[in-house]
């Protein structure tokens, strides 16, 4: 027979189960709120703990006007009986602390325990998502990742030294990338294991989804002001800058978070926008890692880009996986098979000296850079080639060669607003990111074409694509639109062994 100690001690476990421990091993008896440990997102709805705090906010607002860390103060005095729960971002680790098991204030609550359980802990674990978010934006390798030396002169090739590159084109999609992240942090990282098809799941986190990326765009736009009229040359450091811009901008979300809390609004929202659906009621915490890396390899390819819309680069595909088409053959080890179609990444690399063999006309080639991706320097950026043409090719769809910084923020919008993606769970390969100019030459393998089966070449020095018609999608027009956005209006070398003149 068991002791009567055991038995005692048997009979007590189910009521401290959960419940933090005090010291000398004695534990706390828990009240009520027991009952509604181990919470999940949805019970948020089921309960309907959205109106709970409506109806607690409305008839509360002396009370939280009253107190000087207003909402968290309000709620904490009303539900804990701790006027100095404050859940502010100023140094303090304990001001946010939650000691529930037995509490007597909010135990004695009665039917107010569950919903306003379940309110004080997503206030504190929304806290912690603020506290993870400045966390992941000021880690040594964000810093590491983006203050590069070198970026026009590794990406970038050209026959003069003129500036290629406005800044403010690449500070214009940074905020709707800095948006991403944020929203990443707190709210698409429970979603990773979940298909982006699921949107009851994914429904349950857009409005909190939506308040944290439009939070984020609002706190980089106040750094990228200073920076708008800039342009730098080949050598210039546009790492240094994303990174200052970055890093700092982080620093306006102790003001957001401390003004939530207060029960004031930021960027149009209060707090309810951001605990909405249960957003944070089980929010396991920032995982660092995640976020740095999606930030860092949609900013360097956003940079990136920017530098190879000024160059010939472009992608150039639509046949089958294989290719033996009649259309000829891409390079091999710069391509992806997305849908049963085959899709290469090219630069043609016009010819810097004089010459009179046919290597005059230039070659196609491996875009400026993209060897050096995941090797030295750059060893520490998470981004490929199938990143930038699967980018590419979703804006294209999307929007042709027309796909700009007001789309990609209109875009991540809708996307997390309705759940439909999550747009920091794709890094580099994120819709748009990428825009290298898309031509479609699927229909050229039932045409008669001249020479068409030189369209596709495999790198090399002597590897010269011939274009000797409407190639893309068999149009002329959406043809002079694709010769116009790889920047090569005027250049005839695709077209020099023509036996006609192809139209475009």
């Amino acid at each position: 027979m068991l002791p009567t100690v055991a038995l005692t001690a048997l009979a007590l476990l189910p009521a401290v189960q959960g419940a933090p421990s005090s010291s000398h091993g004695v534990y706390k008896r828990c009240g009520a709120v027991s009952k509604y440990y181990g919470q999940h997102q949805a019970d948020w709805d089921t309960y309907d703990t959205q109106g709970w705090l409506d109806s607690w906010w409305n008839k509360n607002t002396a009370l939280m006007h009253n107190n000087s860390a207003g909402f968290a103060g309000a709620f904490g005095q009303w539900a804990m009986g701790n006027p100095d729960w404050s859940c502010r971002d100023d140094g303090s680790d304990t001001d946010c602390d939650l000691n529930l098991c037995d509490n007597p204030v909010l135990n004695d609550r009665g039917n107010d325990v569950r919903p306003a359980y379940y309110v004080l802990e997503s206030v504190n674990r929304l806290h912690t998502y603020f506290s993870g978010v400045r966390e992941a934006f000021n880690t040594a390798a964000l810093g590491a990742a983006l203050s590069k030396d070198s970026w026009a002169t590794t990406f970038y090739e050209a026959k003069d030294q003129q500036s290629v590159v406005i800044l403010k084109e690449v500070l214009a999609a940074l905020n709707t990338i800095i948006g991403i992240g944020i929203s990443f942090a707190g709210v698409g990282l429970p979603l990773l294991g979940v298909s982006e098809s699921t949107t009851a799941l994914a429904s349950a986190w857009a409005g909190a989804g939506a308040a944290a990326y439009g939070g984020g765009v609002g706190a980089a736009g106040l750094l990228i002001g200073p920076h708008a009229d800039d342009s730098f040359q080949r050598s210039a450091d546009l790492g240094g800058i994303l990174g200052t811009i970055v890093v700092d901008s982080i620093k306006s979300f102790t003001t957001a978070n401390n003004q939530l809390v207060g029960g004031q609004e930021y960027n149009n929202q209060d707090i309810r926008s951001y605990l909405s659906h249960g957003a944070f009621l089980e929010f396991p915490g920032v995982d660092t890692n995640a976020v740095t890396d999606s930030i860092t390899a949609m900013l360097v390819g956003t940079s990136i880009n920017q530098l190879y819309r000024a160059q010939k680069v472009f992608i150039m595909g639509g046949g089958a996986c294989g290719d033996n088409q009649g259309i000829g053959s891409g390079p091999q080890d710069a391509y992806i098979c997305r849908d049963g179609k085959a899709w290469y990444l090219y630069y043609w690399q016009e010819n810097g000296v004089i010459s009179t063999t046919s290597h005059q006309w230039g070659w196609v080639t491996s875009p400026p850079g993209v060897s050096q991706l995941g090797q030295n320097e750059f060893s520490d950026i998470p981004l490929n080639v199938s990143d930038i043409i699967n980018s590419s090719l979703d804006a294209f769809n999307v929007a042709g060669y027309n796909y700009t910084t007001a789309t990609a923020q209109s875009r991540a919008e809708d996307a997390i607003a309705k759940g439909w993606a999550i747009p920091g769970a794709h890094g580099a390969a994120w819709e748009g990111i990428f825009t290298v100019p898309v031509c479609d030459v699927s229909a050229a393998i039932s045409s008669s074409f001249d020479l068409k089966q030189f369209i596709l070449q495999p790198y090399g020095h002597d590897s010269r694509p011939c274009w000797c018609g409407p190639i893309c999608s068999g149009d002329v027009q959406k043809t002079k639109a694709f010769i116009d956005a790889a920047n090569m209006g005027g250049f005839d070398s695709p077209k020099h062994l023509c036996k006609t003149n192809p139209g475009y």
